[in-house]
């Protein structure tokens, strides 16, 4: 990630925030076959201690990933930063500003009821942010046809030993609303909202 500390967030939780909110990681790890990444819907605890996720058995990071060290990545809002957009263009060059959360640690395959429980966790957060009513819930599938389903994938949960949240929002630049203004109208508005609210904390400039 980006060795810059100013594009470190400044305040706790909101990189487990923002996990939360995307819910969805790229998972790395390496395999007798090479470094292999598969990407799915994820579950943050509590306390912001584990990672859960499942993959399909056929899946090339399936069979290796129990006990080993793994990367997962969520990925927010990004977009190109034009250097026509500052005042001052003599010392200016583009850029690239976005959103990212890596976090690191040894990961443990999960048994059937801890899988099933991951599901449920899954489709009661998403139906309830989607507004569904009433929501959708195991329950209306038919029993044989969700064991074949659960068959057919692995439940994991990673012990996360390391965050490594990088916020890239132009906060070393003293023009951050004018290049927040140039991205709103790419048509970028996520990331230009994300700018103005937690670009704010660490300017150097």
């Amino acid at each position: 990630m980006h060795p810059n500390p100013a594009f470190r967030p400044a305040q706790d939780g909101v990189a487990a925030l923002l996990v939360r909110e995307i819910g969805f990681a790229a998972v790395f790890a390496g395999t007798p076959d090479g470094p292999r990444v598969a990407h799915a819907p994820v579950v943050l605890n509590d306390d912001g201690t584990t990672l859960q996720f499942h993959l399909a058995r056929g899946n090339g990071l399936t069979r290796h990933l129990a006990g080993r060290t793994a990367l997962a990545v969520v990925q927010g809002p990004d977009a190109y930063i034009s250097a026509n957009w500052y005042e001052e263009q003599a010392k200016a060059v583009p850029t690239w500003n976005y959103v990212a959360v890596e976090m690191e640690g040894t990961v443990r395959r999960l048994d059937e009821s801890e899988l099933v429980a991951q599901l449920d966790i899954l489709s009661a957060h998403h139906e309830a942010r989607v507004g569904e009513n009433p929501p959708w819930t195991r329950d209306k599938m038919d029993a044989a046809y969700f064991g074949r389903l659960i068959g057919a994938i692995a439940g994991f949960e990673m012990r996360i030993a390391a965050w490594r949240p990088t916020l890239k929002l132009s906060q070393n630049k003293a023009e951050r609303e004018r290049l927040a203004a140039g991205v709103e109208r790419t048509g970028h508005g996520a990331l230009a909202h994300l700018m103005r609210q937690l670009g704010g904390d660490r300017e150097t400039a």
